[in-house]
């Protein structure tokens, strides 16, 4: 069977489509499908929707409710913990991935010829500003942080079951899903694909999950921050020595005086906000680790429903 998790949040508009794709999936696959729809802590009426949706579908399915908005990435652990398939795949649910891509990625890892398979974008109906600042974000991730990180990254994956079991041993929080799928390595197959225009609403991804998206992938896959501390400080002090012996040769020498106020107080700005810095990306990687020993749980599942393929639930 093939556990196909979609996480949800903001989407009350696409959930009519989101059935109909999934029925249509589930007469495709071959093993059957069942599918594992988690709510995200959704303010809009998306649960009703799926709730009444599901118990009339036909499709095997999974509803679990988290008891508030937790990021999809959690989401999608709560899903692939509580799937009961073979086989594992992950769906957006705005619809912006074809619907053979699913299938795809199920049929590269059924078939044993990866552990892994992943959608990479090929190319993506965006506009020009969200997608020049997407590819200079993807560039400078797979130079700095994690060269392994497919071109242009995914948010689509399929896995089996030793993938999926690996990695809901990793219980680090504030990092990303796409790298811990890349850290564990494994057999691993691209499988290309255009990303279609967005068919309802706007996406979640508001600039501040952008920045949180961004720093979480930095400080939890790569000592790049601390390293350029290093270096700048390296660079700051060899400086300072050399103005040192400047200023004091000139003294020695001429006897010349060097009010120097404007250079003092330039320099003490400049130090200053280097050791804030400095304490601020410290503080990163401290506040993470003290998070990761709270033992708090990454989501809270509040409810839990489950519909036959009869579309009876329980």
């Amino acid at each position: 069977m093939f556990s196909l998790v979609v996480p949800v949040y903001m989407n009350e508009e696409s959930v009519p489509d989101l059935l109909a794709r999934l029925t249509r999936l589930s007469q495709s696959v071959d093993g059957g499908l069942e599918a594992v729809i988690v709510v995200d802590g959704s303010p809009d009426r998306s649960l009703e929707h799926l709730t009444d949706g599901l118990s009339r579908s036909r499709v095997r399915s999974q509803l679990l409710v988290l008891s508030r908005n937790f990021g999809s990435f959690a989401a999608i652990l709560a899903g692939l913990e509580h799937a009961q398939g073979e086989y594992f795949g992950v769906m957006s649910a705005d619809l912006q991935e074809p619907e053979g891509l699913v299938l795809s990625l199920r049929d590269h890892v059924a078939s044993d010829r990866c552990d892994v398979a992943v959608g990479r974008r090929r190319s993506r109906a965006d506009r020009s500003g969200s997608k020049l600042l997407a590819a200079v974000f993807w560039w400078l991730y797979r130079r700095f942080v994690q060269p392994e990180m497919p071109a242009g990254g995914f948010d689509v994956f399929a896995c089996n079951k030793v993938v999926r079991d690996h990695l809901l041993t990793l219980k680090e929080r504030n990092t990303t899903l796409v790298g811990l799928v890349c850290w564990l390595g494994f057999r691993r197959q691209e499988v290309l694909y255009a990303r279609l225009p967005r068919p309802y609403g706007r996406s979640a991804w508001s600039l501040r999950r952008r920045i949180r998206y961004m720093l979480d992938s930095a400080f939890a896959f790569s000592h790049l921050p601390i390293r350029l501390m290093e270096f700048v400080g390296v660079l700051g002090l060899v400086l300072a020595i050399g103005l040192g012996v400047a200023v004091l040769n000139a003294r020695l020498q001429s006897g010349v005086v060097v009010p120097g106020y404007t250079a003092t107080v330039l320099v003490v700005i400049f130090f200053g906000a280097l050791n804030l810095l400095g304490i601020g990306l410290l503080g990163e990687y401290v506040w993470r680790a003290f998070e990761n020993t709270k033992g708090r749980p990454p989501y809270v599942v509040a409810r839990c429903l489950r519909f036959d393929a009869g579309g009876e639930g329980a």
